[in-house]
């Protein structure tokens, strides 16, 4: 009986090498490059940005639904001169201001639109995770308030609007103060603006230090 040790070395087998990665081995995957957004944020503030504005959306329907036109009086309590729903309609900006120039913040809203999707795509702000989230929440926002400033859930059998007005129906209020009713759109533009605000204000001190030495080196 011959062992592996008396064989020539010819018929010894060889150890497996491993195999070296082709091209089309790689193909599947692919590094990003430097400052380049990966497809999934694109997905990500989609995704976001269409929930957000549904959540809205389909609240506003089912409380005004539930309780009715604004005007009677109906308040539903969480809690007991804190806390409610109630239905409001704004013909206004956020939490009432500017009365009366719905139209004229429906417009504003489509530029604001605008500028939040360029700068997402062409700012490359995708490259955030934060900042994806959070212009996502923004997008849902507008839409959610432009859809109703339009008239699109006052539209009537021939077609046309028939009010233009934003549909609030959370209420918050201590005794005899009420704060204006606000809805979910109004909540993620609220929260947003204060988390951007409080990024700005988180500026590394490095970075700081460095941008002083760019400018400064300006003027030498």
């Amino acid at each position: 009986m011959t062992s592996s040790k008396d064989l020539p070395d010819s018929t010894v087998p060889a150890a497996p090498t491993p195999a070296a990665s082709s091209p089309t081995s790689r193909s599947h995957r692919r590094d990003l490059r430097p400052g380049e957004v990966p497809p999934s944020r694109y997905l990500l503030f989609v995704l976001i940005a269409s929930v957000g504005c549904y959540l809205d959306l389909i609240t506003k329907r089912l409380v005004f639904a539930w309780l009715g036109d604004p005007g009677q009086g109906k308040i539903w309590w969480l809690w007991e001169n804190f806390i409610g729903i109630e239905t409001s309609l704004n013909r206004g900006a956020l939490f009432g201001l500017g009365r009366g120039g719905v139209l004229w913040f429906a417009a504003f809203s489509c530029v604001a639109l605008v500028g939040v999707v360029v700068w997402f795509i062409w700012g490359r702000v995708g490259q955030s995770l934060s900042l994806t989230i959070v212009l996502a929440c923004i997008t849902a926002g507008i839409l959610g308030n432009l859809y109703d400033r339009l008239g699109l859930w006052t539209v009537g059998p021939d077609g046309w609007p028939q009010d233009y007005a934003v549909r609030d129906w959370i209420r918050f209020s201590y005794y005899d103060h009420v704060w204006p009713n606000f809805n979910i759109a109004d909540a993620l533009l609220v929260c947003s603006a204060i988390y951007l605000t409080w990024e700005s204000f988180r500026v590394p001190a490095e970075s700081k230090s460095n941008d002083s030495n760019k400018v400064s080196g300006l003027f030498v």
